[in-house]
């Protein structure tokens, strides 16, 4: 009788989970510095070329918040290598 064994693959990453991570990685390399002004950037989700964030901290009522939300932005597009839209979303968890 032969027995086939099953090999097991290592899974590919797919495209969106690299597209993730490389988004994550973006928010992390900016995150001290949110967090040293008591603030801080989360990721709540990503659609398409929407990726929606969370300001949390003081740069909620900051009056510089839409110049951070650019930055986060510029980061993940240069990292990403394609644009995206950032969507900053109130009160999401």
């Amino acid at each position: 009788m032969f027995v086939q064994h099953e090999t097991q693959a290592t899974p590919a990453v797919s495209t969106d989970d690299t597209r993730r991570q490389l988004i994550e990685a973006a928010i992390a390399e900016i995150r001290p510095n949110l967090r040293r002004d008591g603030g801080d950037c989360v990721l709540v989700g990503i659609e398409g070329k929407t990726v929606m964030v969370k300001l949390t901290g003081a740069c909620m009522f900051c009056k510089l918040s839409g110049a951070t939300l650019e930055g986060i932005q510029s980061r993940i597009v240069e990292k990403l290598g394609e644009f995206v839209r950032l969507v900053p979303v109130p009160g999401a968890h």
